[in-house]
């Protein structure tokens, strides 16, 4: 018998597992996949760590939680500084001096803040007239944020690629906080702490996880811990919330990603870790070439080859891996009918992603975790 059951072994599963362990609580950990560690999860590829899942960066301004990560693991000193590519144009992101002076030409913060002001200018006009207040969907609120010109090269095209859907029939908070800065800074990131695990998460992730009897390639949903009281007092749940309830109000809709992965017999390919592809003219919305995220200026060239991966955007269906909730009018309703459900569930913690039907950041996982045993008391 198990204190805890605990399905996926993500970060929030895996830092729950830790918690409970250093409780002195006895814990499984079942995970559905071949491997541990969830979306994090990194494979060597030609002496390089591969983020299987799409790129992960760490970047937090809780001094605790970044205490907490690094002393499983040291982290390097990687600085997100993407590049967006429209149609061949290459543009600086966040929004700052630098992407103003390539797509306007200013120079100094005063003549960035006129032009953006000018931009602006058309879409205030347009919620006067119709008597609008805020923007009612993401292209008024691209539109309200940085103008016509950005608007269109580096947030449209890219948007509708990654949901599938018109900007005009998205709903405005998925850009409400898009960063824009008047200052020569392309770190993407505010955040005092930033960087990636040496040596790639799975260190971290074996480092949560030490200890723990975890087992792989079992699915909860379809396997006797579906019945989980039979193996625990506890549960902690990290899948699809609607799944765990059999889909009983209806289905909650996903995006999911498609990864093409190719090695490269060069090696220094595109010179950046990530570069965004806004325009619809390329099908995919972005190129990630590893070996930027721990290798940095020649060190590079230390390994003479690289590896690439294109990331598709696609329709979820049955049997892929769900990615990004689509959090519109609809599913937002739904997603309040199961967490009634879930509210009601007695002894069974639903934890992470999925099991919220929420976009996190990694910092924020392993924070709800710190907060949830701090306050149950035990550590």
């Amino acid at each position: 018998m198990y204190d805890y059951l605990i399905v996926g072994s993500g970060l929030y599963g895996a830092t729950f597992a830790w918690f409970a362990t250093k409780a002195g609580k006895k814990c499984l950990v079942i995970e559905k996949r071949p491997h541990l560690g969830g979306n994090v999860y990194c494979e060597e590829v030609a002496g390089i760590q591969v983020h299987r899942y799409g790129p992960h960066i760490f970047h937090t301004d809780d001094e605790d939680v970044w205490r907490f990560v690094t002393q499983f693991v040291p982290f390097n000193r990687y600085t997100n500084s993407p590049l967006a590519n429209y149609k061949g144009e290459m543009y600086n992101l966040p929004f700052n001096m630098n992407t103003f002076r390539q797509i306007w030409g200013v120079t100094t913060p005063m003549e960035a803040i006129a032009k953006l002001d000018e931009q602006r200018r058309e879409i205030r006009e347009l919620l006067a007239r119709e008597g609008v207040d805020t923007p009612r969907n993401l292209e008024e609120q691209g539109l309200s944020l940085v103008g016509r010109d950005l608007f269109e090269k580096l947030i449209k095209e890219y948007t509708e690629k990654q949901w599938g859907r018109p900007c005009r029939d998205l709903p405005a908070f998925i850009i409400r906080r898009l960063p824009v800065r008047f200052t020569y800074d392309n770190n993407y990131f505010n955040d005092r702490f930033q960087g990636i695990p040496v040596g790639g998460y799975n260190r971290l992730v074996e480092g949560l996880l030490a200890g723990v009897e975890c087992r792989c390639g079992v699915d909860f949903l379809h396997s006797e811990y579906r019945d989980w009281r039979r193996f625990a007092k506890k549960l902690v749940y990290t899948g699809p919330l609607d799944a765990f309830f059999n889909h009983c109000y209806g289905e909650l809709e996903w995006r999911t990603l498609r990864f093409e992965t190719r090695v490269l017999d060069v090696p220094n390919y595109q010179g950046n870790a990530v570069i965004n592809y806004t325009s619809h003219d390329v099908s995919y919305t972005r190129v990630i070439e590893h070996k930027h995220f721990e290798l940095f200026g020649n060190a590079v060239y230390g390994n003479p080859r690289t590896v690439v991966t294109e990331e598709y955007p696609v329709p979820f269906l049955e049997g892929m891996e769900p990615f990004y909730p689509v959090n519109d009018g609809r599913n937002d309703a739904l997603c309040r009918k199961y967490k009634a459900l879930a509210d009601a569930e007695k002894d069974v913690v639903f934890g992470g992603r999925l099991a919220e039907y929420k976009y996190y950041d990694m910092a924020p996982v392993i924070k709800n975790v710190m907060d949830y045993w701090k306050a149950d008391g035990e550590v």
